[in-house]
């Protein structure tokens, strides 16, 4: 099969026949128009150019030949016969003017590098990023009962020197939290996964990388061989697929596998889809429902789950437990942890906030939370988690770490890349040790649910529980 010339290229430009090109591949996706999760005109807005460029904003490169049938492949462009895609972009424009950004010296809060993020990203970056499902009442919600809840610190104790180190899953972590799996990260930074799990390494905290990451190279940014990764699992229909993921991940050197759970189907993300309406589209599916195309899995059940773990070796954790009914459906299904998370708000709209299933466990479960059960079932949380205290009041409450997502994807921005991850880490290392020693804690242990006042935020928590 010879090479193509772009001008044979340009001439597929039609819905019957549509051909566009991605990474110096000719692919005709005539057929596929009406199945593209994004819409066909996303495609035909391409057909007959080289569509790279809007290809890699929002897919892995692999993607597109484990897609489409062999026989789509066309055969492979002449190189220079055909110019790739321009983009004016509001990335690029930032790149112009990088001087209106602050250093990364002068970022001191999470919400410094999201004021960053707002402005540099493009507005289909940001609203992937930062959005909410629907009202985005949940999204809200995480962060404000955080702030319902006060500290009782104690007095007059030793709290020199401070040690916030701990173990997850079994495995060291220097602090009480682990960087959450996150899509899309290309939008903030190249090789967004591989950053993340490298400066995760050099800070020796874990990083649970995410089912579309490009796993090889992940795995190979690693500082050392020994450096821990888990692995978020998308459960694919089909039961193959899912077991050569597994596969892969183990292969690789995964150590823990998070099972994501708290989306069978997409949450309507209206920010999301009003770009793609102010872009022409008539009935919009937002850039979020093109990432996930082939991820969500409507049939995911508890025996699914159970089949899940009789196939890999590895500790299993479920992400996106939302009741105190399926923290101790979880437990009593054998799986080695729990992630209390409602999808960081973008997937049901109103669905309480991760911290009031941990009051519930508390009050209906505790036997979940004690110390005799950790060595084998730990109960994480995630979700509105912006500062230190925020960890602090987590811990005190019970759970063994916490995850943070959305504040790394915005530390990788205005290309600060890996020293701005690193920095996060650092940010949050300060917090958490200075508020310890403030608390009358010199290490976790000594955080204890007498520490908190949390009963301004527990009046939030459902009275109509049934186990």
């Amino acid at each position: 099969m010879g090479d193509l010339d772009g001008s044979e290229v340009s001439k597929h430009n039609t819905a019957q026949d549509c051909w566009v090109v991605i990474h110096g591949k000719v692919w005709d996706v005539s057929d596929f128009l009406d199945e593209h999760p994004g819409g066909a005109n996303v495609l035909l807005k391409l057909a007959g150019q080289d569509a790279t460029t809007s290809y890699d904003a929002v897919h892995d490169p692999e993607l597109v030949s484990g897609t489409l049938a062999s026989g789509c492949y066309r055969g492979n462009l002449k190189s220079g016969s055909l110019p790739q895609q321009s983009e004016v972009d509001a990335v690029s424009l930032k790149e112009q003017s990088r001087e209106q950004y602050p250093p990364l010296g002068a970022i001191v809060s999470v919400d410094d590098f999201e004021k960053v993020a707002k402005t540099y990203l493009t507005p289909t970056g940001w609203a992937y990023y930062s959005s909410g499902a629907e009202d985005e009442l949940s999204l809200i919600d995480s962060r404000r009962l955080f702030q319902k809840i006060a500290f009782r610190p104690r007095v007059l104790r030793r709290v020199e020197p401070v040690n916030a180190s701990t173990r997850i899953l079994g495995l060291p972590s220097s602090l009480p939290l682990y960087i959450s799996p996150t899509g899309l990260g290309r939008y903030a930074y190249r090789d967004a996964e591989s950053v993340l799990a490298r400066a995760a390494g050099h800070e020796g905290v874990i990083y649970c990388m995410p089912t579309t990451a490009a796993q090889e190279a992940v795995f190979g940014s690693r500082v050392s061989p020994q450096q821990p990764l888990f692995f978020q699992l998308y459960a694919n229909r089909d039961r193959e697929k899912t077991r050569a993921l597994l596969r892969k991940a183990e292969d690789l050197g995964a150590a823990a596998i998070f099972v994501t759970v708290d989306s069978p189907v997409l949450g309507r993300r209206e920010r999301d889809d009003r770009l793609k309406v102010a872009d022409g589209e008539l009935l919009s599916t937002g850039v979020a429902k093109t990432s996930s195309a082939g991820l969500l899995n409507p049939l995911l059940t508890w025996e699914e789950l159970d089949w899940i773990r009789s196939i890999t070796p590895l500790p299993v954790v479920v992400k996106g437990i939302q009741t105190v009914e399926d923290a101790v459906l979880a437990h009593s299904h054998g799986v080695q942890g729990i992630v209390l998370s409602n999808h960081g708000g973008r997937s049901l709209d109103t669905a309480q906030s991760p911290i009031i299933t941990l009051f519930e466990i508390r009050k209906h479960a505790p036997h979940l939370l004690s110390d005799e059960i950790r060595e084998t079932f730990q109960v994480f949380l995630d979700g509105g988690i912006r500062r230190g205290t925020d960890v602090l009041k987590a811990l005190a409450l019970g759970v063994s770490a916490v995850g943070v997502g959305r504040p790394f994807l915005y530390a990788l921005t205005n290309d600060y890349g890996e020293k701005g991850v690193r920095r996060l880490v650092q940010m949050f290392r300060a917090e958490i040790e200075t508020n310890m020693a403030l608390m009358g804690a010199r290490c976790l242990d000594e955080l204890v649910p007498e520490m908190v006042n949390s009963e301004r935020a527990e009046r939030d928590v459902s009275r109509r529980i049934k186990l």
